[in-house]
């Protein structure tokens, strides 16, 4: 599903958050998701045509109504399925010299692998600092592990990844 840049299909934000990556963390749902994973905790994100549309501009006058979170993390539902609005929000919150963290059930070999016609998702993965990555599966999950859901899942710098040409997989946050 591909909406225009000046919005995003959300099924909501929490807009203090410790538990979705490092710090206290604005985050936005991405509405749909077309993984569905076997016990994802947030199964309401699945359907596309849930949730609602709302604008980047209100996104972010929501985010800078807070001084205290450091970074936004894009969560799910797939937030790579909807990849101009996401690169859009990014922009706008590099301006603020906020941090992206973001979730995919897709793998970083998978976004990377997909046709290069698709500028915006490259342009996405540009605008993200932590990309953790992978799909929840029910049978590795592993609640010791900090921001993620099973252990198949892994935290990538994608700064260092851009500056090294290598992906970086970090041991946690």
């Amino acid at each position: 599903m591909s909406l225009k840049p000046s919005t995003i299909r959300i099924a909501g934000v929490v807009r203090e958050s410790i538990v979705d990556g490092p710090g206290i963390r604005f985050v936005v749902f991405a509405q749909g998701c077309p993984h569905h994973c076997k016990g994802c905790h947030n199964e309401a994100t699945h359907d596309f045509s849930g949730g609602k549309d709302v604008t980047i501009e209100k996104l972010m006058d929501e985010v800078v109504k807070n001084p205290l979170p450091s970074g936004v993390t894009f969560s799910g539902g797939e937030p790579f399925c909807q990849p101009e609005g996401f690169f859009s929000l990014a922009v706008k919150l590099k301006e603020k010299n906020l941090n992206i963290a973001a979730y995919t059930g897709y793998t970083y070999e998978e976004l990377a692998g997909l046709p290069t016609k698709n500028e915006s998702l490259k342009k996405l993965l540009d605008n993200i600092d932590i990309l953790i990555d992978g799909p929840f599966i029910e049978e590795k999950k592993d609640l010791t592990q900090q921001f993620k859901g099973s252990s198949n899942q892994r935290y990538i710098d994608m700064n260092e990844t851009r500056t090294r040409g290598k992906l970086v997989v970090l041991d946690n946050l």
